[in-house]
């Protein structure tokens, strides 16, 4: 069921790689993506890419025609075009507003509240390409959701049918849950990174390639460890040689 009656009309502010993702996701469930605002040429070839057909509008029309608007900006933006947007009067009463940073909980978005929009924040806790590929991975991963008890509902809705699991996060623990977050897609990247490096200097031939399966199959070694909470984890040592048939 939608979070409201029929179709919500959806403008997505930020054509970056989360959100034409979320707005195609959205779309796939039966809702209407109104306009998408995109700046630099490569923006709008991937708005057009994932949206096809979707018009490129300035903000301040994308706001006018939405039902539910998405703010998939940079966190570090977000306070200051919320606030800017406000003054200028763009919010309206009973207007979904959605942001998508990991560090910030509803009250980012104080100054459309403050207008009569709904607030809500709504992380997907997974690494975007900006591809059709994410539209698969996003119905693998988790969003977490923070909102004022009475839309908290509509935010879990949201997330339910852009095919993600939903998992509530408090006002207070978004920035812990945003540690968490930049802490595992960091290290991830940096060890990738460092271990591919090594394999190139000795020559050998795509070592993303080779690395994969050993990266895949140890991190998701790891998280079911985490899941089970039952593993010691000191035994989990990944050694090339290492055949013992309980490590599978």
């Amino acid at each position: 069921m939608s979070p409201r009656s029929g179709r919500l009309g959806i403008g997505i502010i930020g054509a970056g790689r989360v959100g034409p993702v979320l707005g195609a996701a959205l779309a796939g469930a039966g809702h209407a993506i109104v306009g998408i605002s995109a700046i630099s040429e490569h923006s709008r070839d991937r708005a057009e890419a994932m949206l096809p057909g979707v018009p490129i509008l300035e903000i301040p029309e994308l706001i006018e025609r939405s039902e539910l608007v998405i703010l998939a900006v940079p966190g570090a933006e977000l306070e200051r075009l919320v606030t800017g947007l406000a003054a200028a009067g763009a919010w309206q009463p009973g207007q979904l507003v959605l942001h998508t940073a990991a560090k910030y909980g509803h009250s980012v978005l104080g100054a459309a509240t403050a207008a009569g929009a709904i607030p809500l924040a709504v992380h997907p806790a997974m690494v975007f390409t900006g591809t059709s590929l994410d539209l698969v991975r996003l119905r693998e991963c988790f969003c977490a959701v923070t909102a004022p008890t009475a839309v908290l509902p509509i935010g879990q809705a949201l997330v339910v049918e852009m095919g993600a699991e939903p998992v509530v996060i408090a006002e207070a623990d978004r920035a812990s849950y945003a540690e968490a977050i930049e802490t595992a897609t960091s290290f991830s990247a940096a060890i990738v990174g460092q271990a591919v490096g090594l394999l190139a200097g000795l020559g050998i031939d795509s070592p993303g390639a080779v690395l994969a399966p050993l990266v895949r199959s140890a991190v998701e070694t790891a998280l079911a460890a985490a899941s089970a909470a039952t593993i010691d984890l000191s035994s989990l040592v990944f050694e090339p040689d290492s055949q013992d048939p309980e490590d599978s």
